[in-house]
């Protein structure tokens, strides 16, 4: 048994105390949870004495029911977030585009809302999606040196965890160090026709994400959510990338992309998407507005590209070239 010193107001003296567990209830936000507590008893007279501490610590087991009940991220996974990806709490909420004490707040024992919540649990538990925003973010950090620590630290946690998952992601950090005024949807077909052709040419896709028939052309839903705030505008570059990540094949395919299809705006992109095969089968009898998330099957992607690379003839990536004119003088035409 736990003992300490408190005062007795039974005894008048300060006692030794011991604690028990108890069941019980507590009212927060207009609902009543029930959680284990404790309580301190004086050992002369039996009677309950108080002490800060067990007060605290029963507050504490209330709230968690509360989180628990509602979802909400524990106070502990709160508080290992930062050792874990080595940051400090305020460049942790800049990152996050919150106000720069917000997650200091929460790390001293505020709740978060719902919706900070399940962004913090995501982040607590797929270290990609935190990478992700890392590099998203970057320029909401005030320090470089913060980012650079941070980064590395969580690329040596993911370790070998880093699979052909995560690929996109590194073709799209690629892109915005190479394409200077990149817009979302010029992205989105960017990372459409390096799929496609890298089939062509390798008899495999380079990334396992899925792509929808939207009504502006092939789009990466998750890849949408997390540029869509630049809307029409040009999403920030990156200022370095490690190009070793990719292999010669990978990196020739889709430099070639860059140069013959990236030099187009994203409307001229959507246009050429709008007359190739995969989309148009795809959409079927939808109406040119219609909204759909009708998934664009990669057998029918792969299809497309090959035939592609077959009727212009491309031996190497650098024949896609003649492929990417053809739809432009097409596009100008229509």
């Amino acid at each position: 048994m736990d003992k300490k010193m408190t005062f007795c107001e039974e005894c008048r003296e300060d006692v030794t105390y011991f604690t028990e567990s108890i069941s019980m209830t507590g009212i927060l936000k207009g609902e009543e949870y029930r959680f284990t507590g404790k309580k301190a008893i004086c050992p002369e007279c039996a009677a309950e004495v108080y002490v800060a501490q067990i007060e605290d610590e029963n507050l504490k087991a209330m709230y968690d029911a509360y989180r628990q009940k509602n979802g909400i991220i524990s106070h502990e996974k709160i508080l290992e977030i930062p050792q874990k990806y080595n940051i400090g709490k305020r460049p942790l909420s800049l990152l996050l585009g919150w106000g720069e004490m917000t997650f200091t707040r929460y790390c001293d024992g505020d709740m978060p809302t719902k919706q900070y919540s399940d962004v913090l649990q995501r982040i607590y538990e797929e270290p990609l999606f935190y990478l992700s925003l890392l590099e998203e973010n970057k320029g909401n950090l005030k320090s470089q040196i913060a980012y650079e620590k941070s980064k590395r630290t969580t690329v040596e946690l993911l370790g070998g965890q880093k699979t052909a998952v995560s690929k996109v992601d590194e073709v799209i950090s690629y892109l915005l160090f190479r394409c200077e005024d990149i817009t979302p949807l010029a992205l989105q077909k960017a990372l459409y026709y390096i799929q496609g052709f890298y089939y062509a040419f390798m008899e495999i896709f380079l990334f396992t994400e899925d792509c929808e028939a939207w009504v502006h052309g092939p789009v990466y839903r998750e890849i949408y959510n997390r540029y869509s705030s630049y809307r029409f505008d040009p999403i920030e570059s990156s200022d370095e990338f490690d190009v070793s990540v990719f292999t010669d094949e990978e990196k020739a395919i889709i430099d070639s992309v860059i140069q013959n299809f990236c030099c187009y705006s994203g409307k001229i992109l959507e246009r050429f998407t709008h007359a190739e095969m995969p989309w148009i089968k795809t959409r079927g009898d939808l109406s040119a507005e219609a909204n759909s998330n009708r998934i664009i099957s990669k057998d029918v992607i792969g299809e497309y590209f090959t035939a592609v690379k077959q009727k212009y003839n491309m031996l190497t990536p650098n024949d896609i070239e003649n492929y990417a004119q053809v739809m432009f003088s097409r596009s100008t035409i229509d």
